[in-house]
């Protein structure tokens, strides 16, 4: 297209040439000629100006030749960027659906440390306020002198831990990643319940021997206390000595049941047994072993059965959580107490209530009672015989049955314990048993 805007320059200038050539004034002829391009050339320029100036909504101006070649180009360049700038608008949009969805936080920085970026769960973790922190360091927001020292060591293969600057009882866990020209990515994580089970283990490990070390002390005593004065023991002695010995043995032999119960629970990957259990019969015969259990203490003992209500499940973890449930209200009841148990339908399924006017239970405790071991009073637990392990059994047996536990509690005025069952594993008795014979007169 210059080669020929160029060559018919050339053809008119020669024509114009000639013209003045016959009327004998070639240089006025000339510099009309010159004078016209140049203001052929302006008026296009105009165009141009005017054009880029009104924006990307108006067609490129009419014109020939270059100019015209000019203006196309132009105009195909532009539509070319807003195509590509579409496609970056919508592959923008999708990363930042991706980054919102991700469940940890995710923070751009710049080479010197300056938040440039962030996701919605890091502005959720940290507290992060768009624009106010923009430009700032993430270091100078956070004021956390481990994280500071982390930074300053740029350590990529570990994360640091700190607590959440917006909430005092979550635990984040923060890691750089180096990418791109000297830029970090930030990581952030709740890892609030990942310390739990950390101190859960641990917690476990050491409740778990001190259970077994301390009847094993008591037993190892005794046998020792016989064989140094096994010739001076008389009959009564040696029988308060076995019978002691008999109750340590008795002890650790609950808590493995218990252990190996709760194993058991933890560890069938199919669903519990499906069969028809006689809810009201169980609970007759909880009542009198709790009659029996309570002995002297003279509780006054309520059960509310409905005995039309049975249940689909497995009747070896269903009677453990009925019995957990009534003797942890026997044995944190004080004597003269009253302990009511019911076992009812309404319109969200059937449920197991056993209310106690007992010592009550603080609110901070009760989210952690199902904890293997945990105890709101050791001292009392163990006195009691408790492993620590019942309602850690009753949780997961009713998490096999698709059953919830609610806990309401008040220190001083007594505990609360419902097992709530859905409706899928309801049964009826007059659906599973068939009607008693009735004699007929002749």
């Amino acid at each position: 297209m210059a080669v020929k805007e160029f060559w018919q320059f050339v053809f008119l200038g020669l024509l114009v040439t000639l013209l003045g050539a016959m009327t004998g004034q070639i240089e006025i002829a000339l510099l009309i000629f010159m004078l016209l391009w140049l203001a052929w050339y302006f008026i296009n320029l105009v165009k141009l100006v005017r054009w880029l100036e009104q924006g990307k909504k108006y067609s490129p101006p009419v014109s020939r030749g270059l100019w015209g070649h000019i203006f196309t180009e132009i105009y195909h360049m532009q539509q070319r960027k807003r195509r590509r700038n579409k496609k970056l608008v919508k592959l923008l949009g999708r990363f930042r659906e991706s980054t919102a969805a991700l469940p940890e936080g995710v923070i751009v920085l710049r080479e010197q440390g300056e938040i440039e970026w962030w996701n919605d769960k890091a502005g959720e973790l940290l507290g992060l306020k768009y624009p106010q922190d923009v430009d700032r360091r993430l270091t100078n927001l956070l004021r956390n002198p481990e994280v500071m020292e982390y930074f300053r060591k740029s350590d990529a293969e570990k994360a640091v831990r700190f607590p959440s600057p917006v909430a005092d009882l979550k635990i984040l866990s923060l890691k750089i990643v180096p990418y791109g020209n000297n830029q970090k990515l930030v990581v952030v994580r709740d890892v609030t319940l990942n310390r739990r089970v950390e101190e859960m283990q641990r917690d476990f490990v050491a409740n778990i021997s001190h259970e077994l070390r301390t009847p094993l002390t008591v037993i190892n005593g005794y046998l020792e206390n016989l064989l140094e004065d096994c010739d001076d023991l008389d009959a009564e002695r040696l029988q308060h000595t076995f019978q002691a010995m008999q109750q340590q043995a008795i002890r650790m032999r609950q808590l493995t049941d218990d252990l190996t119960t709760l194993s058991n629970v933890d560890n069938e990957k199919v669903g519990p047994r499906s069969e028809i259990v006689n809810v009201p019969q169980m609970l007759g015969s909880l009542h009198e072993e709790a009659q029996i259990i309570s002995g002297e203490d003279k509780y006054t003992l309520v059960f509310e059965v409905d005995s039309e209500l049975f249940l689909r499940g497995d009747p070896r973890e269903l009677d453990s959580v009925f019995t957990n449930l009534v003797v942890n209200a026997i044995n944190y009841t004080p004597a003269g107490g009253a302990i009511r148990v019911r076992w009812y339908r309404d319109d969200t399924g059937a449920h197991f209530e056993v209310n106690d006017t007992g010592i009550g239970i603080a609110p901070y405790h009760v989210e952690r009672l199902t904890e293997r071991f945990y105890r709101v009073d050791i001292g009392r637990s163990r006195h009691t015989g408790g492993s620590g392990l019942g309602l850690a059994i009753v949780k997961r047996a009713l998490l096999r049955h698709q059953a919830d536990l609610r806990i309401d509690s008040e220190i001083g005025r007594g505990s609360a314990f419902i097992c709530d069952f859905p409706e899928d594993i309801i049964l009826l008795k007059s659906d599973v048993m068939p009607p008693a014979p009735t004699s007929m007169s002749v």
